[in-house]
């Protein structure tokens, strides 16, 4: 009798992080909004879960201009207070200020390097790391990359970013695929990166 794979066990606790898990997490992506973004919504989510982030994902991208560093570099204190009143969002005024000031470390990250894409990205040589998990226990929460971007990406400014919250980044982005190798999702995320 052939055994049917199953998705990693964290992603059965609920329909949205099924859809994220089947659809998105461990993706290779690279356009620069949504890397934008998920740096932005994993930093949201520090203390909290992922599936309090993935529910208000909506309200999210309405409340900061769909994550469009350009316009959010414009966000004033007024905006900021207007956002606190927000409940769609986490409202936590270092978190939304945080991604303000991520905007404009975007900004002149892309003056430097181009892209965030091209930035990020060369971390891993262009190709994702790919480990070969077959428990959930043996995921690590960080990693030696996770501590390097971490260190470099707070010298550029930019907030909420700690080597956590910035590995779960990496595996969400495709940039490391955590994938258990018994999932169906493994070999996709592989295919993806070509």
């Amino acid at each position: 009798m052939v055994q049917q794979q199953a998705r990693c066990p964290w992603a059965e606790h609920g329909e949205l992080e099924r859809v994220y898990h089947d659809e998105e997490w461990g993706m290779p992506v690279h356009d620069d909004r949504r890397l934008f973004e998920m740096l932005n919504l994993e930093g949201q989510q520090a203390g909290l879960s992922w599936s309090t982030i993935l529910s208000k994902r909506k309200s999210f991208n309405a409340a900061f201009a769909d994550f469009d560093p350009a316009r959010l570099v414009d966000f004033d204190e007024d905006r900021v207070n207007e956002l606190m009143q927000n409940p769609g969002i986490i409202r936590h005024r270092l978190k939304i200020q945080a991604v303000i000031q991520n905007a404009r470390a975007y900004t002149a990250l892309v003056e430097r390097h181009g892209s965030l894409d091209a930035f990020l990205w060369r971390y891993v040589e262009g190709q994702p790391v790919i480990n070969a998990w077959t428990e959930i226990s043996q995921l690590p929460a960080r990693s030696a990359l996770s501590d390097t971007l971490c260190r470099d990406l707070k010298k550029l400014g930019f907030k909420f970013v700690g080597s956590t919250t910035l590995y779960a980044f990496m595996q969400g982005v495709g940039m490391v695929n955590d994938h258990l190798v018994s999932c169906p999702c493994y070999r996709r995320c592989i295919e993806a990166a070509g």
